[in-house]
């Protein structure tokens, strides 16, 4: 994000161990339409997530298996994953299901001579999951990605793998990729179809998995922000920003596996039509320290939208203000009764200095400037709910204000918020955000609702549809 004295403001940067996909499309949005406490129309459940302790393992064949942990959880997904589309792909396609039986595993530290190979190449050196269009196989990593996205992500990070590289079959035997697609459609694609799998996981209906819709989904979701694209100006980067891969998940999870199909390139060009795609200068990354004067900045552009009567005060002595009728919540506090937006400014900088990872991290904590300024933008909306005389204290609060902060994420798109301007990699610090702690989705206590897919479905609802969908859905 940019403004008159700064540079451009933008996402940390993450290393890619894995190819993935995502983008936008429309389609009635369900997860807290109607209620901010379920997902999807699925209850916001805390119960088991991970492999089923009574289910017996698959038995389908696996080249260069070796009986890990990995290979069996892999495998075990490949068995479910083949199940579902037994019976969805005959509701959204015409032709015979054909199964994917050719699957690899392999171990990339084994020296090139004796190596096994996966799409006609040696995999020595391959940190890689993936489907190969020449021979219809999958094959994974079983030493190096799988136990990283374990540790990391758990389980059920690399059932979601795995549900994306069956859905590039899909596709490929579908007839809906087509030769002239762009690696991007072909990407989001398939993680939509990665989400329709996952909502049948949710709904328990898996043999080997169960996932609930609180932190397991999360950790899912989390998994997409960290193998995103993260660097927009690399030939290389064709398989979406966390933003776009997250939403192309949720609207798989949401409406279904028909729902991917209507992704295609007029519609991914058309929602990405007003976000920013590249930096204006070769190796930038848009990063500037977090200051008091861009802090005023802020919320001049917030102001500028929001045109409120009285535009809050802000104070940097701390997030605690000894308000009357909220409480403090760190780094950044709204106080009702003063109109007063409190800034602890050392934890806010904290928040937007980026992580520093090195070239092999998988992480999804994705920090940057944006990620400070969309929460206090967040605190923001809570003046513009007083204003509108809403509750500051309940659910919908929370999600109105992360759909209102998504709302003037996209006006710093297009100009229409002053000064600032929106950077790529921007949304992707506030998709982290939503996943990691949810303020900015919380009311003025900094209550939020305890699902991640709910809190990004929210944020995703104003940064595509702006003011009206938020008092559409919210109102």
């Amino acid at each position: 994000m940019s403004g008159r004295t700064a540079a451009t403001l933008a996402a940390a940067s993450l290393a890619l161990l894995l190819a993935g996909c995502a983008s936008t499309v429309g389609g009635r949005a369900v997860s807290i339409y109607d209620n901010p406490f379920t997902v999807a129309g699925l209850p916001a459940t805390s119960g088991p997530s991970g492999p089923r302790e009574d289910a017996a393992a698959s038995t389908l064949p696996v080249r260069g298996a070796d009986g890990s942990a990995a290979d069996v959880l892999a495998t075990n997904a490949i068995d479910d994953i083949t199940a579902f589309w037994h019976d969805e792909y005959p509701k959204v396609f015409t032709g015979d299901f054909r199964p994917v039986t050719d699957l690899v595993s392999w171990d990339p530290d084994i020296p090139a001579a004796r190596s096994d190979t996966f799409c006609g190449d040696s995999t020595h050196g391959v940190v890689n999951a993936g489907y190969c269009t020449r021979d219809g196989s999958i094959g994974w990593d079983r030493t190096t990605l799988l136990p990283t996205l374990m540790d990391t992500f758990g389980p059920m990070a690399v059932v979601m793998v795995m549900a994306h590289e069956y859905g590039h079959a899909v596709q490929h035997d579908s007839g809906l990729a087509g030769d002239d697609d762009p690696v991007l459609v072909l990407e989001q694609q398939a993680d939509c179809f990665a989400g329709a799998f996952m909502r049948h996981v949710a709904e328990g209906d898996a043999a080997h998995f169960t996932l609930n819709t609180s932190d397991g989904l999360n950790s899912v979701m989390a998994a997409m922000v960290a193998v995103r694209d993260t660097n927009p100006n690399d030939p290389e980067s064709v398989h979406g920003s966390a933003f776009e891969r997250v939403t192309a998940f949720q609207i798989g999870f949401t409406d279904g596996a028909r729902s991917c199909t209507k992704i295609d390139e007029a519609e991914v060009e058309g929602r990405r039509a007003q976000l920013p795609q590249q930096f204006s200068t070769t190796g930038g990354n848009g990063e500037t320290p977090v200051t008091e004067s861009t802090v005023r900045q802020t919320v001049d552009s917030l102001q500028a939208l929001f045109t409120l009567p009285d535009k809050p005060k802000v104070v940097f002595d701390g997030a605690d203000t000894g308000c009357a009728d909220a409480r403090s919540t760190e780094p950044v506090s709204y106080c009702p009764s003063t109109n007063t937006i409190g800034v602890s400014m050392p934890q806010l900088i904290e928040r937007g200095t980026p992580r520093g990872e090195s070239p092999n991290d998988i992480a999804a904590d994705v920090r940057g400037d944006f990620g400070a300024y969309v929460l206090v933008a967040s605190r923001f909306t809570l003046a513009v709910q007083r204003v509108a005389g809403d509750s500051l204290t309940e659910a919908k609060t929370a999600v109105r204000a992360a759909c209102l902060s998504g709302a003037w994420t996209a006006a710093t798109a297009t100009g229409r918020a002053g000064a600032l301007k929106l950077s790529p990699g921007d949304l992707d610090e506030a998709v982290s955000g939503l996943l990691t702690d949810g303020l900015m989705a919380s009311d003025v206590d900094g209550t939020t609702v305890p699902s991640g897919f709910a809190r990004v479905d929210a944020f995703r609802s104003g940064v595509l549809g702006g003011q009206p969908a938020c008092a559409n859905r919210y109102g």
